[in-house]
């Protein structure tokens, strides 16, 4: 039977807004700050063929790799899924992006048909290997980074499966957070299948099928409505990822070939760098979760993510690059390249859709892990978390500050009182980075930040890496580059600043210096309108210096005016020496 669009649009939206509940319920349920601060993972929902239909705002980096681990639990289970099933799996190179992102999957059955299936795909704090946090940047294959789950049953008909949990606690460091989290994120699937036995109760299990095929329609028309929009051609790009080879300082070469016509967006990594032996290579499935990001960006980022909509997208990257590593290659920090299958089609794409995107932004997770045995307690703790930067200025707009990367989207910064009250550190700066600055430009980037962690404990175990250190944030139409990320370690009366390291030990009064960069200028920094110049002075984001030697503005500090003449004449004279 037919079901009247009314109806159907309510199905749907309840669909999502199941979605949207298990996102909320996992938030507040799970045991790691991560978790419930950071909100460090993805829910989403699919047919029963393994078509995404609908999710709710979480980590893109994960978002949109959902529908690869419902198709592998098809792929090995299809013949012997039941009612209260769930999958565990965390295999990177199948449906994955790191080892610590373990997905969940529950399959949904009306009767005995499989209709749908929920998957939640959360960051477990611990999951093994060799360092503490299980990310390891100077890991050299999978099997130094944790325990792999490949897709195996969590819950038989609802029943624990005392085994595989044994496996998991034995294997982490922190056995009552990596359970907690497991179970919360096995409670909050529970919701939304509910919600959607409650839609399939009120509406019939027909509509609820006929709603779903809705949304899979419905996203494929506006696609390629919005696809119409785009300017049509090849477009490309090339970048350096730095260098993330204990043994070289070799950086790894990254480039983009993206093609779009009237009813398709073609993304070619072909002639990237291969895979190396450090975890920043990106599975295949987070690259295309990467490239999604962007194609979202330039068509419409307020459009429901799901099969049909993505209809338009292809990517290709060859087996064994770094856009798409084989087994054994690690993947532990593979943010690092997932961010630049986003930047690549970002930077290509950003002068000709200038009012979709801005200048590059500071792109690295910055990605953080301090733990160890609270002295006070004698109980582990662990914070595991991204640092927040500088996002690119716009056509005709300055930069955001303070933004987590890309990749985050939803995630937030963990609250400094949370993690002093709970944990043996102190946050001792918290603030905008206007020490090293931003990408200058007639629009400048957002500014970085300055985040300082105090380690009060007599021991710590720390693990930092960065990107965009060596190659910063790119500029637009002749604006400048961004500083590009550090960090400083101050230990033993000394500062070093590092790039990474991997599960070092911090005593007493150490301190970790977070510097995020600015996010690139779009223009020339001598048109910059002098009174935006005069206003960022005044409220010290930048120097006298700056505002004379970059963008050519005279200001009187006394009366807090522009020179106007001195202006004109200061702008005439750069211009013809920057000739």
């Amino acid at each position: 039977m037919s079901v009247d669009p009314f109806t159907l649009e309510i199905i749907k939206n309840g669909l999502v807004v199941a979605n949207e509940e298990m996102f909320q319920a996992f938030a507040r349920t799970a045991k790691s700050p991560v978790i419930y601060e950071v909100l460090d993972f993805a829910v989403g929902m699919t047919d029963g063929s393994g078509n995404l239909i609908a999710q709710a705002p979480g980590v893109p980096a994960f978002s949109g790799v959902l529908d690869f681990a419902a198709r592998e639990v098809l792929e090995k289970w299809k013949n012997d899924l039941h009612p209260g099933d769930i999958i565990v799996a965390n295999v990177p190179y199948y449906s994955g992006t790191h080892l610590n992102d373990v997905t969940l999957t529950l399959p949904l059955f009306y009767k005995d048909e499989l209709i749908g299936m929920v998957i939640n795909k959360g960051h477990w704090s611990e999951v093994g290997g060799m360092a503490f946090g299980s990310w390891n940047p100077n890991a050299t294959e999978i099997y130094q980074e944790g325990l792999m789950l490949p897709c195996v049953k969590l819950y038989e008909e609802g029943k624990p499966n005392k085994d595989v949990i044994d496996i998991i606690l034995e294997n982490s460091r922190l056995p009552d957070y990596t359970y907690g989290d497991m179970e919360a994120q096995a409670a909050s699937m529970r919701v939304a299948a509910r919600r959607v036995f409650t839609l399939i109760e009120k509406y019939g299990i027909d509509s609820v099928l006929q709603a779903m095929q809705k949304l899979l329609d419905d996203g494929r028309k506006y696609a390629m409505l919005k696809l119409k929009e785009l300017p049509k051609g090849e477009f490309e790009a090339e970048d350096y990822i730095d260098s993330a080879i204990a043994q070289t300082d070799e950086p790894v070469y990254v480039r983009a070939k993206i093609k779009i016509t009237e009813d398709k967006f073609l993304v070619d990594f072909t002639g990237s760098g291969k895979q190396v032996m450090s975890p920043i290579n990106s599975p295949f499935p987070a690259t295309v979760s990467g490239v999604r990001e962007t194609y979202m960006a330039v068509t419409d980022p307020h459009a429901h993510p799901n099969a049909g909509f993505f209809a338009p997208l292809e990517v290709i990257a060859p087996p064994g690059t770094v856009f798409h590593p084989v087994k054994p290659a690690p993947t532990s920090t593979d943010w690092e390249a997932i961010a630049y299958a986003t930047d690549l089609v970002w930077k290509a794409l950003a002068p000709h859709v200038p009012e979709k995107l801005t200048a590059g932004h500071f792109v690295s997770i910055l990605a953080t892990i301090v733990g160890g045995v609270d002295d006070r307690t004698g109980e582990p703790f662990a914070i595991v978390e991204p640092q927040p930067g500088g996002w690119g200025a716009g056509y005709d707009m300055d930069g955001t500050s303070g933004l987590v990367a890309c990749g985050d989207g939803e995630t937030y910064i963990a609250s400094s009182e949370v993690y002093e009250k709970n944990f043996p550190i102190m946050v001792e700066r918290y603030m905008l980075n206007t020490e090293n600055g931003v990408g200058h430009g007639k629009f400048r980037g957002g500014f970085g930040v300055i985040r300082e962690y105090r380690i009060l404990n007599s021991s710590a175990l720390a693990t930092l890496q960065v990107g965009r250190h060596d190659f910063p944030p790119w500029g637009v139409d002749g604006g400048l580059p961004g500083p590009g990320n550090k960090i400083i370690l101050y230990r033993n009366g000394k500062a070093e600043e590092i790039r990474r390291i991997s599960a070092e030990v911090l005593k007493k009064g150490d301190l970790i210096s977070f510097r995020s960069s600015g996010g690139g200028g779009w223009g020339d920094p001598l048109e910059r309108d002098p009174q935006r110049v005069l206003d960022d002075y005044r409220n010290e984001l930048i120097t006298l210096e700056i505002a004379e030697n970059i963008y050519g503005v005279k200001i009187d500090p006394e009366r807090m005016e522009v020179d106007w003449e001195a202006t004109k004449q200061l702008r005439e004279k750069l211009r013809s020496e920057r000739k």
